[in-house]
Order: C-alpha cells, then sequence, then structure tokens
C-alpha cells in the first residue's frame, strides 16, 4: 500500500485494514484461528449478489466474536460477516463465484477469495493454513498481512528519515522567510521549500500507512508522527498561495497547482526545475529570477490574526513588501483592522523580521 496513490480502491483497502489491524476483535480471531493451525474464508459483507454465489452451510445471524469465528473457522466453507464485522450471517458456506473472472491465484481458497472480492464488491479476508499468512483482496488488490514487529521496524526507519528531512525543512522554510523580508526570494528559493514541504508530506503518508497497519501497536509512533507535521499541510498551502502566479486569465487555483505538486514522480520532485514548473514558476530554466510574496506566511504566523482578515490585508496591500512597510494608519484603512490590530500587525511582523534576520546571519 505504501507509496501508491490515493484511489478509491486504496481508500476501501485502508478502511479494510484498519478494521483488521490489532486490537481489533477481527484481528483476534483471525490469529486465532492462525494459532490454530486451520484455514479460513471470510468475507465482509452481504447482499443479494454474495447470497447469489453461495450455496449451503447454515445461517446464524448472531453477534460477531473472536472465538466464535475461531470454532466456525474449523468446519470447511466460507464465513459471512456484515460489513462493520458486527454480525455472523452464515458459516460453512460454499462460494461459486463466476470462474470466467480472471485471477493468478493457484490455491483454490485464494483464487475463490480473489474472485468473490472482485465480483461482489466485499473486502474477503483469506487466512492459509499451510503458509501461515493472511491474506485482503480489496477489488484488484491482494494485500497480505504482515507481522506487527517487521512493520515496526520499517516504521522507525521512515520516521528516522521523516525527522531529518523535517529538520531540512524548518531550515529552508526559515531562509525563506529572510529572504521575503528582504525581498530577496528566487524562484529556485521557493522550488526548494515546496520541494521539501512535499518530501516531507510523502514520507508522512508512508508512516500513516504503517500506522493504520499497526493498529493498537501503533499509538506511539502516531503520536510522533502528529508531532513532527503538524502545520506542514498549513505552510504548503501558504507558499502555494504566497507565490501563485498571476496572469491576464488567471486560471490556476491552490488547488489545481498542489495536485500538480503530488503528481510528480520521485524524480521530478527532486529536480527544483521541475518542482518549479509544477508551481507555475516559470519554465525552471529562470530559477534565479525575483519572486515577491503576497505576504500569507508570515501573516499567518501573527498571533490572533483571523484568517478572513489576513486575505483583506493581502488583496489591500498586494506584497509582502507593502505589508512591511505600511505604518498603523495605512493598516487601519483595510475592513477589520482597528487601531489595536493594526498595533498587533504592525508589532508582530516587525519581530518576525527582526527574528528571521537574526536567525540567519547571526
Amino acid at each position: 500500500m505504501v507509496g501508491i496513490e490515493r484511489t478509491d480502491d486504496v481508500l476501501r483497502l485502508r478502511a479494510t485494514l484498519a478494521s483488521i489491524a490489532p486490537g481489533t476483535a477481527l484481528r483476534d480471531g483471525l490469529e486465532r484461528i492462525l494459532r490454530g493451525r486451520t484455514g479460513a474464508l471470510i468475507v465482509l459483507g452481504n447482499d443479494r449478489t454474495v447470497e447469489g454465489i453461495a450455496t449451503g452451510g447454515f445461517s446464524l445471524d448472531v453477534p460477531f466474536t473472536a472465538t466464535g469465528l475461531r470454532e466456525l473457522a474449523k468446519m470447511d466453507g466460507a464465513i459471512i460477516l456484515d460489513r462493520d464485522v458486527t454480525r455472523i450471517h452464515r458459516a460453512a458456506v460454499h462460494l461459486m463465484p463466476d470462474h470466467t473472472i480472471p485471477s493468478e491465484e493457484t490455491g483454490t481458497r485464494h483464487r475463490t477469495a480473489d474472485r468473490v472480492a472482485k465480483q461482489t464488491g466485499f473486502p474477503v479476508i483469506s487466512v492459509s493454513q499451510s503458509m501461515q499468512i493472511i491474506a485482503a483482496y480489496v477489488g484488484e488488490t491482494r494485500y497480505v498481512l504482515e507481522d506487527s514487529g517487521q512493520i515496526l521496524s520499517r516504521a522507525n526507519q521512515a520516521l528516522a528519515t521523516l525527522e531529518r528531512y523535517k529538520l531540512r525543512l524548518d531550515e529552508v522554510s526559515a531562509t525563506l522567510s529572510a529572504l521575503e523580508i528582504e525581498d530577496l526570494v528566487t524562484v529556485r528559493d521557493v522550488a526548494v521549500v515546496a520541494q521539501r514541504l512535499e518530501m516531507v508530506t510523502r514520507i508522512a503518508r508512508e508512516i500513516e500507512d504503517y500506522v493504520l497497519e499497526l493498529g493498537t501497536d501503533g499509538r506511539l509512533l502516531s503520536l510522533q508522527l502528529e508531532e513532527l507535521v503538524t502545520g506542514v499541510d498549513v505552510e504548503r498551502e501558504l507558499v502555494i498561495r504566497d507565490y501563485l502566479p498571476t496572469g491576464g486569465r488567471r486560471t490556476t487555483s491552490p488547488e489545481s497547482l498542489l495536485a500538480k505538486l503530488e503528481g510528480l514522480s520521485p524524480t521530478d520532485l527532486v529536480d527544483a526545475a521541475s518542482v518549479a514548473r509544477s508551481l507555475g514558476l516559470g519554465t525552471g530554466e529562470h530559477l534565479d529570477g525575483a519572486v515577491a510574496p503576497r505576504g500569507f506566511r508570515l501573516l499567518a504566523k501573527v498571533p490572533r490574526l483571523p484568517a478572513p482578515v489576513v486575505d483583506r490585508l493581502v488583496e489591500h496591500f498586494g506584497t509582502l513588501q507593502k505589508l512591511l512597510s505600511a505604518g498603523i494608519d495605512d493598516l487601519q484603512a483595510v475592513e477589520g483592522v482597528g487601531e489595536l490590530r493594526a498595533r498587533s500587525v504592525r508589532e508582530g511582523l516587525s519581530r518576525l523580521a527582526e527574528s528571521s534576520i537574526l536567525e540567519r546571519y547571526v
């Protein structure tokens, strides 16, 4: 699941993995089946399509329990649960999916699980007796669950990488702030910050997948991830809005540029020129060309300044340099900015300017 796009199938797979993550009743039942050295075929959903391919067995319609699932798995045949894994509908069922549905699986149980998942649209869980593995079939995807220890090891490696990338992001972001105040920003400076923001975001999403699959075993990892990436999504949007291209036919939007940035391949992402092109900042041949920020990033750092007021300030002054040179009276000319707020903005921007310059040169 790591590294693939957030399509509908992936979202369904993520929901399925969440339902079978450590700490859930279903995962407890699956592990009991593994320890008992038996196999199982479990359909997570029941409708007319499922009923149409299911024969034999017996109806139960009882509350779901991990021990009940384990006992029913001792019999041949599939077990049909409801979508929310709260009730067991049928057991010892023989499933006969459309044999013309293509499948690359070789074992009878896995081939049936693959075809049932494709035909019904419901997730199907297969527990292999011989291979001692749990596989989830969701649409066209087959996902084999791994041991929590292996997942946690990879997750910790990814977290260490994220910490290094976040440290570098903080450095280039601080440099950009200082350059903005001095009016020395180039396309390259913006591209580097956007590049680092996207890298951090991609690594964070990879760790989110690990956290999802780890369930209760990933609580500490989730807290560490949240601490590292808090504010990153907001920063990405602010950078885009600060340097959004303007023109006679202004059709670009922050959302479309973010989508282009997210669509870059790993190879293109490490190329500053490709990042600049995705942001609409030229063809990539003018990386040293000057650009002027509007001021969204720095205004967002001023305490207790509502977003609508930020938007009106940027719309009124147009550029960060004009904002920095604006006096109290100039700021009060903006709707929603009284004397107290004007002083707060003026003092906040002055402090940010001083601290940014000091961080860069001291």
